[in-house]
């Protein structure tokens, strides 16, 4: 019994110096995955090119707020976390980091004091980024940011979210390895929209499901869940690959012009989606959307650049049927769509080509989660100013003139409609919504 009680003693003692070690012992940074020429200057706007690619600027900076400086509050399933200040400032920014701290931050999400990030900043994608780009992207930060002394609301999540330290564990599950790695066999534009997609891009982040560890379920398209649909914040992030995805119906044209312009002849971007178009994809050349396409289309469906094969649709469905007779006893939802929603989207749910998006079949109407469709109607959407497409258009919200009631009648109808088959939408439901925003 004694010598049980000795060994028991001994394993105890071993757990705590081993956690103690876990807790304390510094964390083994990666370094430059290829080795730079010592002479080696990113070439004129290639760091802000690559901050364009990654989508800094839509986390790191609050609304109405400077450019870097933080500040903005990100939702998790544990709690809010507050964005960093990533300007040089050297009181609250980074303008102390080295090179190595920066590409620290990038590849293993730790702070040059050993803090660790939550992979709300998106390092488990970063990882992939070149070192051009990383020493591109350092550069433009230190040399091309204006400094801003911004101190923001430090992140407090409950226990035991709070015990940073536990990351470090996270991270030796979730993080593969450093530095991106082409298909073989694949031409350069493929790759290049894999490096762009899977690395600076991140699109998994909010396309593909996390698991009970809140690790991503893909991080390349040799994994099937690899951008098959995602959550954030209770939106739906839509399948980009499967064959029911709206986006392998479309051409590898119409996909480009959506990424670069929020808008095709089939739908247009809300949500955080239009905020990647409006801070990031908009800048990218006609090339990188041409290759992001290019590669998500090739991933998905029967890997071909055409518009995937639909099953073939009633020339006329009922629910056009129903709004173009409108008989005074139409039931409610068609005549809520009438009377706020036909004049732009059609009685055929159509809508117009790159003005007023598709009701019939799309994603955001059809989502397993109400959430953005509801948020859509009660608060309205924006398309952004691009270059391709300089007009900005709105669409007004309807959260003073409809009801909770009316909001998930009209809802419902949307996802009922035509060949759309969603469940239906609660008065809770838009409750809910509505009552986030105030």
């Amino acid at each position: 019994m004694k010598k049980l009680i000795r060994v028991l003693g001994v394993l105890v003692v071993l757990g705590v110096a081993a956690l103690v070690a876990f807790i304390v012992v510094p964390v083994q940074r990666t370094g430059p995955v290829t080795e730079l020429a010592a002479d080696f200057k990113p070439a004129k706007g290639q760091g802000e090119y690559v901050m364009r690619a990654s989508d800094c600027m839509a986390c790191h900076t609050s609304e109405g707020g400077k450019p870097f400086a933080g500040g903005r509050a990100i939702q998790s399933p544990m709690g809010t976390i507050w964005t960093t200040n990533i300007t040089p400032d050297k009181d609250t920014g980074i303008g102390n980091w080295t090179l190595a701290d920066f590409r620290a931050a990038l590849y293993d999400g730790v702070t040059p004091n050993g803090t660790h990030l939550y992979p709300a900043m998106p390092y488990d994608s970063y990882r992939k980024l070149s070192e051009e780009d990383v020493v591109a992207l350092y550069d433009y930060f230190m040399n091309d940011v204006q400094p801003v002394s911004s101190t923001v609301p430090e992140t407090n999540l409950a226990f035991p979210f709070n015990l940073r330290f536990g990351l470090r564990a996270w991270n030796w599950l979730a993080l593969g390895k450093a530095g991106f790695q082409p298909t073989q066999g694949e031409d350069a534009v493929f790759n290049r929209g894999a490096y762009l997609v899977e690395g600076p891009g991140h699109c998994s982040t909010c396309h593909t499901q996390r698991n009970p560890l809140m690790m991503s379920s893909g991080t390349s398209a040799k994994d099937k869940a690899f951008l098959s649909g995602g959550e954030i914040d209770g939106f739906t992030a839509p399948d980009l690959r499967g064959p029911a995805s709206a986006v392998q119906s479309w051409s590898t044209e119409e996909l480009a012009a959506y990424l670069s312009t929020a808008r095709n002849a089939h739908s247009s971007a809300t949500g955080e989606m239009m905020l990647v178009v409006r801070d990031s994809l908009q800048y990218m050349t006609k090339d990188d959307n041409l290759a992001i396409a290019t590669y998500l289309k090739k991933i998905g469906g029967d890997g071909s650049s055409a518009p995937a094969t639909q099953p073939e649709k009633a020339e006329m469905t009922a629910t056009e049927t129903l709004l173009s007779e409108a008989k005074p006893d139409m039931p409610l939802g068609p005549r809520l769509y009438l009377d706020n929603c036909a004049a732009c989207h059609m009685v055929s749910g159509k809508g117009a080509g790159e003005t007023f998006p598709e009701l019939d079949g799309n994603s955001l109407v059809t989502a397993p989660s109400p959430k953005g469709l509801i948020s859509v109607i009660l608060q309205g959407a924006e398309l952004p100013s691009t270059p391709d497409r300089p007009m900005k258009l709105r669409m007004q919200g309807y959260e003073n003139r409809l009801s909770d009631d009316e909001v998930a009648t009209l809802a419902t109808f949307l996802r009922e409609g035509w060949n759309n088959k969603a469940a239906a939408v609660s008065a809770a439901d838009v409750s809910a919504v509505r009552g986030e925003k105030h």
